[in-house]
């Protein structure tokens, strides 16, 4: 079916007209549109912060549709109305994956179909509309391509790819929005954490939760609070036991013991990570042993290394771990084996390095 008119109250403010704007670029062929030249970044001193590109990507549809055709449309600022569902009931949820550049010049992404799937998971839970795997894919492989002088060249870094989809027609009660929109917009990206692939310094908090009572709001604060200590992001734990990991902020956390990894098991409050999921399945095929479970504090303070993954740091070492006072410190020469040989695997297969026996990597030109 055909995507719903865009109400005269939730618009894009440089395109009030999806089919006839001088802004809008139809999707069919988007390299005909864009230039070829490298943007003019220092990408030696990149780091992981919002930088606006050229185009970012729309697609809209009325609830009880399916959406269709989207657009590419020059980037720039949404305008929603004060009652969109997204503003109001929070009816929304967003992706990250990111694009890189070979040596040759093609371009990479790496399993956005895994992507596609829980987006479409996620969305299902909040009664909202989403794009097949295909239109997704499709839609990442526009917006890169028609953003492709953004991409930094190998070894610099990547171009982060931030997939939106939202309730963005205007509710008053309780209920689905009438309208949705699906909005992909990119940015250039080095290092999540300053230190790079360096060993980084975590706290426990004890109090605050990621998810269920005493979480969400609570989570900036308490971030906040541990980086003006100097630390450099927050491990959560359980809000039931308040003794079982859960994840850091923004990434999943492992724990090596000897050839044991363990990881905590997906169980509703810890995101089903891709780039965890990728990990776990290189670590086995390297021979360690991989366990999906319930891993205590005791365990954590106890462990040879432990390390975080996520689609932005990919994987960060950590180098020290601080629980009601105690700290304590993993290794002494920085990087530990294990963290070292998963993130070279992972990373070369992902530039495009090695070869790609898991079938993850799809390639665009």
């Amino acid at each position: 079916m055909e995507c719903g008119a865009l109400p005269s109250q939730s618009h894009f403010a440089s395109c009030s007209n999806k089919q006839h704007s001088s802004n809008s670029i139809h999707v069919a062929s988007p390299a005909s549109n864009v230039t070829r030249e490298s943007a003019d970044i220092d990408w030696d001193n990149l780091g992981f912060g919002f930088m606006p590109t050229d185009y970012m990507y729309v697609m809209k549809c009325s609830h009880g549709e399916n959406f269709s055709e989207g657009q590419l449309q020059r980037f720039g600022n949404i305008e929603l109305s004060p009652s969109a569902g997204i503003l109001n009931y929070g009816q929304g949820l967003f992706e990250g994956l990111k694009a890189y550049r070979k040596h040759d010049g093609n371009i990479l992404l790496f399993r956005p179909e895994e992507n596609a799937k829980r987006l479409r998971m996620g969305a299902e839970r909040m009664c909202m509309p989403s794009p097949t795997v295909e239109q997704f894919v499709e839609a990442v492989r526009d917006i890169v391509l028609a953003n492709e002088k953004w991409i930094p060249p190998p070894g610099k870094g990547s171009l982060y790819i931030r997939p939106l989809l939202m309730g963005s027609g205007a509710v008053l009660g309780l209920a689905p929005a009438p309208e949705y929109t699906f909005l992909i917009y990119v940015s250039p990206v080095g290092n999540y954490f300053k230190e790079g692939l360096a060993p980084i310094n975590l706290v426990v908090e004890t109090e605050m939760h990621r998810a269920t009572p005493g979480g969400t709001g609570g989570v900036l604060k308490a971030q906040s609070a541990a980086k003006a200590k100097g630390y450099s992001d927050v491990l959560y734990l359980d809000s039931v036991h308040k003794r079982y990991l859960e994840e850091v902020s923004s990434c999943n956390v492992f724990v090596v013991k000897g050839n044991v990894i363990s990881t905590p098991a997906i169980k509703g409050t810890i995101l089903p990570g891709i780039t965890r999921k990728s990990i776990i399945d290189v670590a086995r095929s390297q021979g360690f042993q991989v366990e999906e479970r319930m891993v205590t504090v005791d365990e954590l303070l106890d462990a040879d290394e432990v390390f975080c993954t996520g689609t932005a740091v990919v994987i960060s070492p950590v180098g020290s771990i601080t629980y009601v006072g105690k700290r304590v410190s993993y290794g002494s020469s920085g990087v530990g084996l294990v963290s070292q040989r998963l993130y070279s695997a992972l990373t070369r297969l992902q530039m495009g390095l090695t070869e790609d026996t898991m079938d993850w990597i799809l390639e665009l030109k």
